[in-house]
Protein backbone atom coordinates (compact mmCIF):
# COMPACT_ATOMS: atom_id res chain seq x y z
CA UNK A 1 0.00 0.00 0.00
CA UNK A 2 1.17 3.54 -0.71
CA UNK A 3 2.66 5.51 2.14
CA UNK A 4 0.10 7.54 4.07
CA UNK A 5 0.44 10.63 6.27
CA UNK A 6 -1.17 9.85 9.63
CA UNK A 7 -1.56 12.18 12.61
CA UNK A 8 -2.44 10.42 15.84
CA UNK A 9 -3.95 12.59 18.56
CA UNK A 10 -4.27 11.13 22.04
CA UNK A 11 -4.58 12.32 25.67
CA UNK A 12 -1.90 9.81 26.73
CA UNK A 13 1.02 8.07 25.06
CA UNK A 14 3.44 5.58 26.62
CA UNK A 15 6.05 5.98 27.92
CA UNK A 16 5.58 9.74 28.33
CA UNK A 17 2.22 9.60 30.15
CA UNK A 18 0.20 6.49 30.88
CA UNK A 19 -3.12 6.01 32.66
CA UNK A 20 -4.24 2.83 30.91
CA UNK A 21 -3.86 0.62 27.86
CA UNK A 22 -4.75 3.49 25.51
CA UNK A 23 -1.25 4.91 26.01
CA UNK A 24 0.39 1.59 25.07
CA UNK A 25 -1.74 1.21 21.96
CA UNK A 26 -0.92 4.62 20.49
CA UNK A 27 2.83 4.23 20.81
CA UNK A 28 2.97 0.62 19.62
CA UNK A 29 0.66 1.19 16.64
CA UNK A 30 2.61 4.27 15.56
CA UNK A 31 5.86 2.31 15.70
CA UNK A 32 4.41 -0.49 13.57
CA UNK A 33 2.98 1.93 11.01
CA UNK A 34 6.34 3.69 10.69
CA UNK A 35 8.02 0.33 10.09
CA UNK A 36 5.53 -0.26 7.27
CA UNK A 37 6.65 2.93 5.53
CA UNK A 38 4.05 5.49 6.64
CA UNK A 39 4.67 9.06 7.76
CA UNK A 40 3.08 8.82 11.21
CA UNK A 41 3.26 11.55 13.84
CA UNK A 42 1.79 11.81 17.35
CA UNK A 43 0.37 14.86 19.11
CA UNK A 44 -0.47 14.95 22.82
CA UNK A 45 -0.65 17.46 25.71
CA UNK A 46 2.53 18.55 27.48
CA UNK A 47 1.59 17.66 31.05
CA UNK A 48 3.87 18.44 33.96
CA UNK A 49 6.26 15.65 34.87
CA UNK A 50 6.27 13.73 31.60
CA UNK A 51 8.49 10.64 31.64
CA UNK A 52 11.35 10.78 29.15
CA UNK A 53 10.71 14.39 28.21
CA UNK A 54 14.38 15.25 28.61
CA UNK A 55 15.90 16.17 25.28
CA UNK A 56 12.65 17.52 23.81
CA UNK A 57 13.20 20.67 21.77
CA UNK A 58 10.75 23.54 21.26
CA UNK A 59 9.63 24.57 17.79
CA UNK A 60 10.70 28.09 16.88
CA UNK A 61 7.29 29.75 16.77
CA UNK A 62 4.44 29.67 19.30
CA UNK A 63 1.32 27.78 18.25
CA UNK A 64 -1.66 30.04 17.65
CA UNK A 65 -4.86 28.18 18.51
CA UNK A 66 -8.00 29.75 17.05
CA UNK A 67 -10.89 29.32 19.45
CA UNK A 68 -14.28 31.00 19.59
CA UNK A 69 -13.72 34.74 19.36
CA UNK A 70 -10.17 34.61 20.67
CA UNK A 71 -6.77 33.12 20.10
CA UNK A 72 -4.78 31.11 22.60
CA UNK A 73 -1.05 30.60 22.43
CA UNK A 74 0.91 27.48 23.23
CA UNK A 75 4.40 26.16 22.80
CA UNK A 76 5.10 22.97 20.86
CA UNK A 77 7.88 20.64 21.95
CA UNK A 78 9.24 17.86 19.76
CA UNK A 79 10.67 14.52 20.85
CA UNK A 80 10.79 11.07 19.28
CA UNK A 81 9.09 7.94 20.53
CA UNK A 82 11.85 5.97 22.31
CA UNK A 83 13.51 3.41 20.08
CA UNK A 84 11.86 4.80 16.94
CA UNK A 85 11.93 7.76 14.58
CA UNK A 86 8.26 8.58 15.21
CA UNK A 87 7.96 12.33 15.95
CA UNK A 88 5.94 13.20 19.04
CA UNK A 89 4.67 16.76 19.48
CA UNK A 90 3.69 18.02 22.93
CA UNK A 91 1.28 20.97 23.19
CA UNK A 92 2.24 23.12 26.16
CA UNK A 93 -0.33 25.41 27.79
CA UNK A 94 -0.04 25.81 31.54
CA UNK A 95 -3.68 26.77 32.12
CA UNK A 96 -4.87 23.49 30.63
CA UNK A 97 -1.98 21.07 30.97
CA UNK A 98 0.25 22.56 33.65
CA UNK A 99 -0.35 19.72 36.13
CA UNK A 100 0.46 15.99 35.93
CA UNK A 101 -3.19 14.84 35.73
CA UNK A 102 -4.53 13.58 32.41
CA UNK A 103 -8.27 13.58 33.06
CA UNK A 104 -8.35 16.35 35.63
CA UNK A 105 -6.84 19.76 35.04
CA UNK A 106 -4.63 22.00 37.18
CA UNK A 107 -7.70 23.13 39.18
CA UNK A 108 -8.70 19.52 39.84
CA UNK A 109 -12.21 20.16 38.51
CA UNK A 110 -13.36 17.65 35.90
CA UNK A 111 -15.60 20.27 34.27
CA UNK A 112 -12.40 22.00 33.10
CA UNK A 113 -11.84 19.06 30.76
CA UNK A 114 -14.23 20.60 28.24
CA UNK A 115 -11.96 23.58 27.63
CA UNK A 116 -8.79 21.51 28.00
CA UNK A 117 -9.67 19.01 25.33
CA UNK A 118 -11.47 21.49 23.07
CA UNK A 119 -8.13 23.33 23.10
CA UNK A 120 -6.30 20.08 22.25
CA UNK A 121 -8.65 19.33 19.34
CA UNK A 122 -8.33 22.83 17.90
CA UNK A 123 -4.56 22.83 18.52
CA UNK A 124 -4.14 19.61 16.50
CA UNK A 125 -5.75 21.27 13.48
CA UNK A 126 -3.86 24.55 13.81
CA UNK A 127 -0.61 22.63 14.29
CA UNK A 128 -1.09 21.06 10.85
CA UNK A 129 -1.68 24.47 9.26
CA UNK A 130 1.22 26.14 11.02
CA UNK A 131 3.74 23.39 10.18
CA UNK A 132 2.39 23.09 6.63
CA UNK A 133 1.88 19.36 7.04
CA UNK A 134 -1.60 18.21 6.05
CA UNK A 135 -2.19 14.55 6.91
CA UNK A 136 -4.25 12.09 4.89
CA UNK A 137 -5.89 10.84 8.08
CA UNK A 138 -6.27 12.11 11.64
CA UNK A 139 -6.56 9.15 14.00
CA UNK A 140 -8.49 10.29 17.09
CA UNK A 141 -8.22 8.27 20.29
CA UNK A 142 -11.22 8.35 22.66
CA UNK A 143 -13.51 11.16 23.77
CA UNK A 144 -10.85 13.85 24.49
CA UNK A 145 -10.33 14.03 20.70
CA UNK A 146 -14.05 14.04 19.89
CA UNK A 147 -14.19 17.62 18.61
CA UNK A 148 -11.57 17.10 15.88
CA UNK A 149 -14.00 15.42 13.44
CA UNK A 150 -16.63 18.04 14.32
CA UNK A 151 -14.23 20.89 13.43
CA UNK A 152 -13.29 19.23 10.14
CA UNK A 153 -16.96 18.89 9.16
CA UNK A 154 -17.89 22.45 10.12
CA UNK A 155 -15.48 25.35 10.49
CA UNK A 156 -12.83 23.62 8.35
CA UNK A 157 -15.15 22.16 5.72
CA UNK A 158 -13.99 24.58 2.99
CA UNK A 159 -10.32 24.62 4.07
CA UNK A 160 -7.55 22.16 3.28
CA UNK A 161 -8.03 20.25 6.56
CA UNK A 162 -11.68 19.78 5.66
CA UNK A 163 -10.69 17.14 3.11
CA UNK A 164 -8.79 15.08 5.69
CA UNK A 165 -10.37 11.77 6.72
CA UNK A 166 -10.85 10.90 10.37
CA UNK A 167 -10.70 7.54 12.11
CA UNK A 168 -12.07 7.51 15.66
CA UNK A 169 -11.03 4.66 17.94
CA UNK A 170 -13.23 3.75 20.91
CA UNK A 171 -10.96 2.43 23.64
CA UNK A 172 -13.69 2.45 26.29
CA UNK A 173 -17.25 3.52 25.53
CA UNK A 174 -17.99 4.02 29.21
CA UNK A 175 -16.28 7.43 29.20
CA UNK A 176 -18.12 10.11 27.19
CA UNK A 177 -16.97 13.62 28.10
CA UNK A 178 -20.10 15.52 29.20
CA UNK A 179 -20.09 19.33 29.32
CA UNK A 180 -22.38 22.36 29.24
CA UNK A 181 -23.45 23.51 25.79
CA UNK A 182 -21.67 26.84 26.37
CA UNK A 183 -18.49 24.98 25.43
CA UNK A 184 -19.54 25.51 21.79
CA UNK A 185 -18.86 29.25 22.14
CA UNK A 186 -15.46 28.64 23.69
CA UNK A 187 -14.52 26.12 21.00
CA UNK A 188 -15.80 28.30 18.15
CA UNK A 189 -18.18 25.67 16.81
CA UNK A 190 -21.53 26.55 15.21
CA UNK A 191 -24.66 26.27 17.33
CA UNK A 192 -26.34 23.96 14.84
CA UNK A 193 -24.04 21.01 15.75
CA UNK A 194 -25.79 20.88 19.12
CA UNK A 195 -28.48 18.42 18.04
CA UNK A 196 -29.35 14.77 18.59
CA UNK A 197 -27.41 13.61 15.53
CA UNK A 198 -24.34 15.48 16.72
CA UNK A 199 -23.08 16.73 20.06
CA UNK A 200 -26.34 16.97 22.03
CA UNK A 201 -27.19 14.26 24.54
CA UNK A 202 -29.83 14.74 27.24
CA UNK A 203 -29.42 18.50 27.07
CA UNK A 204 -25.64 18.44 27.45
CA UNK A 205 -22.70 18.43 25.09
CA UNK A 206 -21.24 14.95 24.64
CA UNK A 207 -17.77 14.97 23.06
CA UNK A 208 -17.74 11.24 22.39
CA UNK A 209 -21.12 11.31 20.66
CA UNK A 210 -20.04 14.20 18.46
CA UNK A 211 -16.86 12.43 17.47
CA UNK A 212 -18.73 9.24 16.59
CA UNK A 213 -21.29 11.06 14.42
CA UNK A 214 -18.72 13.16 12.57
CA UNK A 215 -15.86 10.69 12.06
CA UNK A 216 -15.32 9.13 8.65
CA UNK A 217 -14.70 5.66 10.10
CA UNK A 218 -14.92 4.24 13.64
CA UNK A 219 -12.93 1.42 15.15
CA UNK A 220 -13.06 -0.51 18.38
CA UNK A 221 -10.11 -2.33 19.89
CA UNK A 222 -11.49 -5.82 19.31
CA UNK A 223 -14.03 -7.41 16.94
CA UNK A 224 -16.25 -8.68 19.77
CA UNK A 225 -16.40 -5.20 21.31
CA UNK A 226 -17.58 -3.78 17.96
CA UNK A 227 -20.64 -6.03 18.28
CA UNK A 228 -21.13 -5.42 22.02
CA UNK A 229 -21.24 -1.61 21.71
CA UNK A 230 -24.27 -1.93 19.43
CA UNK A 231 -26.29 -3.60 22.19
CA UNK A 232 -28.19 -1.95 25.07
CA UNK A 233 -25.99 -3.82 27.55
CA UNK A 234 -22.70 -2.65 26.05
CA UNK A 235 -23.62 0.61 24.34
CA UNK A 236 -23.73 2.94 27.37
CA UNK A 237 -26.60 4.83 25.77
CA UNK A 238 -24.87 5.19 22.37
CA UNK A 239 -25.89 1.82 20.91
CA UNK A 240 -28.51 3.36 18.56
CA UNK A 241 -25.85 5.69 17.14
CA UNK A 242 -23.35 2.86 16.69
CA UNK A 243 -25.97 0.60 15.14
CA UNK A 244 -26.77 3.45 12.73
CA UNK A 245 -23.08 3.73 11.84
CA UNK A 246 -22.48 -0.05 11.76
CA UNK A 247 -21.28 0.01 8.15
CA UNK A 248 -18.45 2.35 9.21
CA UNK A 249 -17.63 0.48 12.43
CA UNK A 250 -14.69 -1.96 12.35
CA UNK A 251 -13.23 -4.02 15.17
CA UNK A 252 -9.43 -4.21 15.04
CA UNK A 253 -7.77 -6.24 17.77
CA UNK A 254 -4.94 -4.53 19.61
CA UNK A 255 -1.49 -6.05 19.51
CA UNK A 256 1.41 -6.14 21.96
CA UNK A 257 4.75 -4.37 21.76
CA UNK A 258 6.95 -7.46 21.92
CA UNK A 259 10.07 -5.32 22.16
CA UNK A 260 8.94 -4.50 25.70
CA UNK A 261 7.04 -7.66 26.57
CA UNK A 262 9.29 -10.66 25.92
CA UNK A 263 10.43 -13.08 28.66
CA UNK A 264 13.61 -13.81 26.72
CA UNK A 265 14.82 -10.21 26.86
CA UNK A 266 12.90 -8.59 29.75
CA UNK A 267 15.49 -6.88 31.98
CA UNK A 268 13.14 -6.99 34.99
CA UNK A 269 13.25 -10.78 35.23
CA UNK A 270 15.91 -12.54 37.34
CA UNK A 271 16.40 -15.07 34.53
CA UNK A 272 15.12 -15.18 30.93
CA UNK A 273 12.80 -17.96 29.83
CA UNK A 274 10.86 -19.12 26.78
CA UNK A 275 8.44 -21.80 25.60
CA UNK A 276 11.47 -23.95 24.82
CA UNK A 277 13.00 -23.49 28.28
CA UNK A 278 10.70 -22.51 31.16
CA UNK A 279 13.21 -22.93 33.98
CA UNK A 280 13.65 -19.17 34.41
CA UNK A 281 9.94 -18.78 35.21
CA UNK A 282 10.50 -20.46 38.58
CA UNK A 283 12.99 -17.74 39.50
CA UNK A 284 10.44 -15.09 38.53
CA UNK A 285 7.82 -16.79 40.71
CA UNK A 286 10.16 -16.86 43.70
CA UNK A 287 11.04 -13.18 43.20
CA UNK A 288 7.35 -12.33 42.95
CA UNK A 289 6.55 -14.18 46.17
CA UNK A 290 9.30 -12.28 47.98
CA UNK A 291 8.09 -8.94 46.56
CA UNK A 292 4.57 -9.50 47.95
CA UNK A 293 5.54 -11.12 51.25
CA UNK A 294 4.18 -14.51 50.21
CA UNK A 295 5.54 -17.85 51.34
CA UNK A 296 8.23 -18.88 48.89
CA UNK A 297 6.64 -22.12 47.69
CA UNK A 298 7.18 -23.32 44.10
CA UNK A 299 4.50 -26.02 44.46
CA UNK A 300 1.52 -23.70 45.15
CA UNK A 301 -0.40 -22.09 42.25
CA UNK A 302 0.00 -18.31 42.30
CA UNK A 303 -2.83 -16.20 40.85
CA UNK A 304 -1.99 -12.60 39.97
CA UNK A 305 -3.80 -9.38 39.04
CA UNK A 306 -2.38 -6.26 37.38
CA UNK A 307 -5.24 -3.85 36.78
CA UNK A 308 -7.08 -0.69 37.50
CA UNK A 309 -9.12 -1.42 40.59
CA UNK A 310 -12.53 -0.64 39.15
CA UNK A 311 -16.04 -2.07 38.94
CA UNK A 312 -15.60 -2.56 35.20
CA UNK A 313 -12.70 -4.92 35.88
CA UNK A 314 -14.82 -7.17 38.12
CA UNK A 315 -12.26 -7.10 40.92
CA UNK A 316 -14.97 -6.67 43.52
CA UNK A 317 -15.91 -10.26 42.57
CA UNK A 318 -12.40 -11.41 43.42
CA UNK A 319 -12.37 -9.42 46.65
CA UNK A 320 -15.65 -11.07 47.64
CA UNK A 321 -14.30 -14.62 47.35
CA UNK A 322 -10.73 -14.32 48.67
CA UNK A 323 -11.59 -15.56 52.16
CA UNK A 324 -13.48 -18.53 50.72
CA UNK A 325 -10.71 -19.32 48.20
CA UNK A 326 -8.00 -19.33 50.83
CA UNK A 327 -10.13 -21.44 53.18
CA UNK A 328 -10.95 -24.04 50.53
CA UNK A 329 -7.84 -24.16 48.32
CA UNK A 330 -4.08 -24.13 48.70
CA UNK A 331 -3.36 -21.08 46.55
CA UNK A 332 -1.62 -17.72 46.68
CA UNK A 333 -2.84 -14.39 45.26
CA UNK A 334 -0.93 -11.20 44.41
CA UNK A 335 -2.70 -7.99 43.34
CA UNK A 336 -1.13 -4.88 41.81
CA UNK A 337 -3.31 -1.88 41.05
CA UNK A 338 -4.79 1.44 41.97
CA UNK A 339 -8.23 2.91 41.50
CA UNK A 340 -11.45 3.00 43.48
CA UNK A 341 -10.69 3.74 47.16
CA UNK A 342 -13.08 1.07 48.42
CA UNK A 343 -11.31 -1.65 46.42
CA UNK A 344 -7.89 -0.35 47.42
CA UNK A 345 -8.97 -0.58 51.05
CA UNK A 346 -10.38 -4.08 50.82
CA UNK A 347 -7.28 -5.49 49.11
CA UNK A 348 -5.09 -3.81 51.73
CA UNK A 349 -7.19 -5.41 54.47
CA UNK A 350 -7.00 -8.83 52.81
CA UNK A 351 -3.20 -8.60 52.78
CA UNK A 352 -3.24 -7.99 56.53
CA UNK A 353 -5.74 -10.79 57.12
CA UNK A 354 -3.91 -13.43 55.08
CA UNK A 355 -0.15 -12.81 55.43
CA UNK A 356 1.98 -15.15 53.36
CA UNK A 357 -0.92 -16.15 51.12
CA UNK A 358 -2.39 -12.88 49.85
CA UNK A 359 -0.33 -9.84 48.96
CA UNK A 360 -1.21 -6.51 47.39
CA UNK A 361 0.61 -3.42 46.15
CA UNK A 362 -1.64 -0.37 45.91
CA UNK A 363 -0.15 1.83 43.23
CA UNK A 364 1.48 1.24 39.89
CA UNK A 365 5.06 0.37 39.11
CA UNK A 366 6.01 -0.82 35.63
CA UNK A 367 8.83 -3.10 36.76
CA UNK A 368 6.61 -4.68 39.41
CA UNK A 369 3.90 -5.14 36.77
CA UNK A 370 6.31 -7.09 34.56
CA UNK A 371 7.41 -9.28 37.46
CA UNK A 372 3.81 -9.85 38.64
CA UNK A 373 2.70 -11.01 35.21
CA UNK A 374 5.81 -13.11 34.58
CA UNK A 375 5.95 -14.84 37.97
CA UNK A 376 2.35 -15.92 38.27
CA UNK A 377 0.92 -19.27 37.27
CA UNK A 378 -2.47 -17.76 36.39
CA UNK A 379 -3.58 -14.22 35.58
CA UNK A 380 -7.09 -13.17 36.66
CA UNK A 381 -9.25 -10.76 34.60
CA UNK A 382 -12.93 -11.13 35.62
CA UNK A 383 -14.01 -8.01 33.70
CA UNK A 384 -17.67 -7.09 33.37
CA UNK A 385 -16.73 -5.67 29.99
CA UNK A 386 -13.34 -5.38 28.34
CA UNK A 387 -12.92 -3.50 25.05
CA UNK A 388 -9.71 -5.39 24.35
CA UNK A 389 -7.42 -5.85 27.31
CA UNK A 390 -3.67 -6.19 27.07
CA UNK A 391 -2.99 -7.93 30.37
CA UNK A 392 -4.26 -11.30 29.19
CA UNK A 393 -1.96 -11.14 26.14
CA UNK A 394 1.03 -10.12 28.25
CA UNK A 395 0.20 -13.04 30.56
CA UNK A 396 0.07 -15.60 27.76
CA UNK A 397 3.41 -14.39 26.38
CA UNK A 398 4.91 -15.02 29.84
CA UNK A 399 3.29 -18.41 30.39
CA UNK A 400 0.74 -17.20 32.94
CA UNK A 401 -2.56 -18.87 32.12
CA UNK A 402 -5.47 -16.37 31.95
CA UNK A 403 -8.67 -16.76 33.98
CA UNK A 404 -11.09 -14.47 32.17
CA UNK A 405 -14.74 -13.72 31.59
CA UNK A 406 -16.12 -14.26 28.07
CA UNK A 407 -16.42 -10.64 27.01
CA UNK A 408 -14.93 -8.24 24.46
CA UNK A 409 -11.28 -8.68 23.62
CA UNK A 410 -10.84 -11.34 26.29
CA UNK A 411 -12.82 -13.91 24.34
CA UNK A 412 -11.21 -12.68 21.10
CA UNK A 413 -7.76 -13.52 22.44
CA UNK A 414 -8.13 -16.35 25.01
CA UNK A 415 -9.11 -19.76 23.63
CA UNK A 416 -11.18 -21.66 26.23
CA UNK A 417 -9.47 -24.73 27.68
CA UNK A 418 -10.86 -28.04 26.41
CA UNK A 419 -9.93 -30.87 28.76
CA UNK A 420 -10.48 -33.52 26.08
CA UNK A 421 -7.43 -32.49 24.10
CA UNK A 422 -5.58 -30.03 26.35
CA UNK A 423 -6.31 -27.37 23.77
CA UNK A 424 -6.88 -23.70 24.47
CA UNK A 425 -4.95 -21.00 26.26
CA UNK A 426 -7.02 -20.15 29.35
CA UNK A 427 -9.94 -20.72 31.70
CA UNK A 428 -13.09 -18.86 30.62
CA UNK A 429 -16.40 -18.25 32.41
CA UNK A 430 -19.62 -16.61 31.23
CA UNK A 431 -21.40 -14.77 34.03
CA UNK A 432 -19.94 -11.94 36.17
CA UNK A 433 -20.72 -13.50 39.54
CA UNK A 434 -18.65 -14.44 42.55
CA UNK A 435 -19.60 -18.11 42.20
CA UNK A 436 -18.60 -18.25 38.54
CA UNK A 437 -15.18 -16.78 39.34
CA UNK A 438 -14.74 -19.00 42.41
CA UNK A 439 -15.43 -22.22 40.52
CA UNK A 440 -13.27 -21.19 37.56
CA UNK A 441 -10.31 -20.47 39.82
CA UNK A 442 -11.06 -23.86 41.42
CA UNK A 443 -10.95 -25.44 37.96
CA UNK A 444 -7.59 -23.82 37.26
CA UNK A 445 -6.29 -24.90 40.68
CA UNK A 446 -7.42 -28.51 40.14
CA UNK A 447 -5.80 -28.56 36.71
CA UNK A 448 -2.55 -27.26 38.19
CA UNK A 449 -2.48 -29.97 40.89
CA UNK A 450 -4.12 -32.97 39.22
CA UNK A 451 -3.38 -32.52 35.50
CA UNK A 452 -0.12 -30.66 35.58
CA UNK A 453 0.93 -31.74 32.10
CA UNK A 454 -2.30 -30.29 30.74
CA UNK A 455 -1.63 -27.08 32.66
CA UNK A 456 1.89 -26.93 31.20
CA UNK A 457 0.40 -27.39 27.73
CA UNK A 458 -1.91 -24.42 28.32
CA UNK A 459 1.13 -22.34 29.22
CA UNK A 460 2.96 -23.39 26.07
CA UNK A 461 -0.09 -22.84 23.87
CA UNK A 462 -0.31 -19.25 25.10
CA UNK A 463 3.40 -18.57 24.75
CA UNK A 464 3.40 -19.77 21.14
CA UNK A 465 0.57 -17.46 20.09
CA UNK A 466 1.00 -14.42 17.88
CA UNK A 467 0.24 -11.08 19.56
CA UNK A 468 2.34 -8.56 17.61
CA UNK A 469 1.04 -5.37 16.03
CA UNK A 470 1.88 -6.52 12.49
CA UNK A 471 -1.55 -7.90 11.61
CA UNK A 472 -3.39 -5.07 13.38
CA UNK A 473 -1.27 -2.39 11.67
CA UNK A 474 -2.08 -3.93 8.30
CA UNK A 475 -5.79 -3.75 9.13
CA UNK A 476 -5.46 -0.11 10.16
CA UNK A 477 -3.79 0.60 6.81
CA UNK A 478 -6.93 -0.71 5.16
CA UNK A 479 -9.20 1.31 7.47
CA UNK A 480 -7.26 4.49 6.64
CA UNK A 481 -7.63 3.72 2.95
CA UNK A 482 -11.39 3.21 3.29
CA UNK A 483 -11.69 6.43 5.25
CA UNK A 484 -9.75 8.39 2.63
CA UNK A 485 -11.91 6.93 -0.13
CA UNK A 486 -15.10 7.83 1.69
CA UNK A 487 -13.86 11.34 2.42
CA UNK A 488 -12.84 11.93 -1.19
CA UNK A 489 -16.23 10.75 -2.41
CA UNK A 490 -17.90 13.43 -0.27
CA UNK A 491 -16.24 16.22 -2.29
Amino acid sequence: MEAQRILMVSPEVAPFKKVGGLADVVGALAKSLLARGHDVRILMPCYAGLVGFEGAEPLDDPLIVRLGGHEAYGRVWQQTLPGTAVPVYFIEHNQYFGAPGVYSGPSGIDADNGKRFAFLSRAAIDFCYQTDWIPDVVHCHDWPCGLIPVYLNTTEAEASMGRVATVFTIHNLQHHGWFHRSLLDFAGLPEWVFRSDGLESMGELNMLKGGLYHSTKITTVSPRYAAEVQTPEGGHGLNPLLHFRASDLIGVLNGVDTDEWDPQTDPVLPEPFSAEDLTGKAAAKAALQRAYGLEERPDVPLFTVVSRLAHQKGLDLLAGIVDRLLADMVVQIAVLGTGEPALESVFHELSARHPGRFGSYIGFDNERAHLTIAGGDCFVMPSRFEPCGLGQMYAMIYGSVPVVRATGGLIDTVVPYDERGSTGTGFVFEHPTEDALYYTIGWACATYYDRHEAFRQLQLNGMRGHYTWDVSAEKYEAVYGWARGARSAAF
